[in-house]
């Protein structure tokens, strides 16, 4: 595990997972709370990203209200396992990608700037490895807003916030494209931005702004490698119950302390009868396992059929994907 000793870049983790300032100096901001200069912030917040504590200083939007996302699973031997990830790894619109204990070995994230494009996404995946694909499309959410407290004990989990599509506007797609790949450390990020979109930094701004407070940005701050911070027991626990039993124990497991994702998924009939997921993320196999227990102890899963799929090796982990890669939007 890869401890914090640094208070200043332990703070910087923490605090600022989210409620990023959208103002024209931001940078600023975090060097007052700190009582340290923005040039420091800037160095501090840069080295952390080189040395992959950080993914980056940006957004997560909503599920598929900006663009489009499914989970998928294939299958790979041991000898053909680096191959085979080396192919899903190269969709530009896979942003995440991990080895899992399990038949079902490889899972990854598909992301794309409509549904056409995970399909076809998906279908090329499936022809180049030769394999079956499991599209296991998502249905609603019970707590996707990830999150890892890097003092003590984690408050309550949220529940999901809602989301106002009615807020977005024509070209907010290529802001929030910039916001998933990371703001530039610079004093000035948000004039970057407008630079590079040719717009006005107020404009930038005010759609920002604008698309936090809708919900359509669902987090803006520093996203972490949690693995590399210390978050190294990760399980993916599925559970198969109906969609009405669903509706009952998903906000309930979304709110169990040590649950840091929750949602359900359509099921792949006869193959993965699944519908209800959720994360553990965990410093220890132990804490994990924990955790399960609590979990396990919910009315409603106690007996229910499950599977719990440590993760063992992360292939990739970026930001989604939200426009073609000819800058088109859905």
């Amino acid at each position: 595990m890869q401890s914090v000793a640094d208070p200043v870049d332990a703070a910087l983790l923490n605090d600022w997972q989210r409620g990023f300032p959208v103002i024209p100096a931001p940078f600023a901001v975090l060097a007052a709370r700190l009582s340290i200069g923005e040039c420091e912030v800037l160095e501090r917040l840069g080295r952390m990203q080189e040395a992959g504590r950080i993914a980056r200083v940006g957004a997560t939007c909503a599920p598929n209200i900006v663009s489009a996302s499914t989970l998928a699973a294939l299958q790979a031997g041991p000898d053909e396992l680096e191959h085979v990830a080396g192919i899903i790894g190269q969709e530009p619109g896979v942003n995440h990608s991990y080895l899992r204990e399990d038949a079902w070995n490889l899972w990854f994230v598909v992301t794309g700037p409509d549904r056409t494009h995970v399909d076809n996404a998906l279908a090329r995946i499936s022809e180049r490895t030769d394999r079956q694909v499991l599209d296991l499309r998502l249905v609603r959410p019970f707590n996707v807003d990830l999150g890892f407290c890097m003092k003590g004990q984690a408050g309550p989990v949220a529940g999901p916030r809602s989301v106002d599509r009615a807020a977005m506007r024509t070209g907010d797609r290529e802001i929030l494209q910039c916001l998933t790949r990371g703001l530039p450390l610079t004093p000035h990020p948000w004039a970057a931005i407008a630079s590079h979109l040719r717009r006005h930094e107020e404009e930038v701004l005010e759609r920002v702004a604008a698309l936090a407070k809708a919900g359509v940005i669902s987090r803006l701050g520093v996203i972490v490698r949690h693995r590399a911070l210390g978050w190294r027991s990760n399980a993916m626990c599925v559970w198969n119950v109906s969609h009405d039993d669903c509706a009952e124990i998903g906000p309930v497991l979304a709110r169990l302390p040590g649950v840091t994702l929750c949602y359900e998924r359509r099921p792949v009939a006869g193959i993965w009868d699944y519908r209800l997921y959720n994360m553990i993320h965990a410093r220890s196999r132990s804490e994990a396992l924990a955790t399960l227990a609590r979990i396990q102890a919910l009315p409603g899963l106690a007996r229910a059929a499950h599977k719990v799929l440590f993760s063992t090796r992360c292939f990739k982990q970026t930001g989604a994907l939200i426009l073609s890669e000819k800058g088109e939007a859905a």
